[in-house]
């Protein structure tokens, strides 16, 4: 949340002096947020921040269509209804799209260059979330099949549908997998990288964090650029304008991190051509 008081701070506001920050969790139990939204529109919050989950956004507006909501999702906000549309969102709600389901391919193309001679790819998804997994699916089958490839899908939602994942990937013979752009899989980030690792599973992940916790490698927009986004909209609410004129952002800041720690524990050679575009190298 460092990032988000930084965006806060820029736009004026300082928590403990002239803004008060309420925080609710689900703990990734989406079927508790419709309760903690309502709690918040009870309580007449100023506006509401749902960074990083699609689900929570959908709460809040569910409870709400007059409390400022900002918001940070990776599915399409015009196409799940949240907005009219991302100049003008029309509503009580706007805020970054981080275009996480748009990425499948280019993070799939990263994984293959990794392991050129690799077809069997996997996709792990949680089942929950079809405004998300939905729209990866076709995106990476697409990108699969030109490429010569094929992506079996694997889901899970839960500790043990994780465990019986990794299980059902080993069956089936899966070279590398990718994880779909889900909050769910970060809350449950360590859980994914010790599976892998114990494994021998090479993967892409959607955000730096897993890079920075021993994953192989991750292609994604900054979450801290994006949270400090939502502490600017956030304080310019505050002040007085109106989310149904303030544009949706896109993210402009890309990461690609690879872990050389992994990669050798792997027994994997990066190629220099993949290293040379590499934002960060993890030795």
């Amino acid at each position: 949340m460092a990032s988000f008081r930084k965006g806060l701070s820029e736009a004026g506001y300082v928590e403990g002096q002239n803004v008060a920050i309420e925080y609710r969790w689900g703990e990734g139990h989406n079927e508790r947020l419709p309760d903690l939204a309502a709690d918040l529109v009870r309580r007449r919050v100023a506006v509401i921040v749902t960074p990083v989950s699609t689900a929570a956004t959908l709460a809040a507006r569910a409870a709400t269509a007059t409390v400022p909501i900002v918001f940070v999702i990776g599915a399409d906000p015009v196409k799940i209804g949240l907005v009219a549309s991302l100049n003008r969102p029309g509503g009580n709600a706007t805020g970054i799209s981080d275009i996480g389901v748009e990425l499948g391919a280019k993070r799939l193309a990263l994984l293959h260059e990794l392991l050129p001679g690799v077809a069997r790819f996997a996709v792990l998804v949680n089942p929950d979330n079809p405004f998300i997994t939905r729209p990866f699916v076709t995106e990476l089958q697409a990108a699969a099949s030109a490429m010569g490839g094929q992506i079996e899908v694997v889901n899970a939602s839960t500790n043990s549908e994780i465990d019986m994942a990794f299980a059902t990937l080993l069956k089936k013979k899966t070279d590398a997998f990718l994880i779909s752009p889900e909050a769910l899989f970060v809350t449950h980030r360590v859980q994914l990288i010790t599976l892998a690792a114990r494994h021998a599973l090479p993967a892409l992940y959607h955000r730096r964090e897993f890079a920075d916790a021993g994953g192989l490698m991750s292609y994604g927009s900054s979450l801290a650029d994006q949270f400090r986004q939502t502490g600017v909209y956030a304080g310019r609410i505050l002040k007085g304008e109106n989310p149904a004129e303030m544009p949706v952002q896109l993210p402009t800041k890309f990461e690609f991190v690879i872990n050389l720690q992994t990669a050798k524990s792997l027994g994997l050679e990066v190629p220099p051509t993949l290293l040379a575009r590499a934002d960060e190298v993890i030795e």
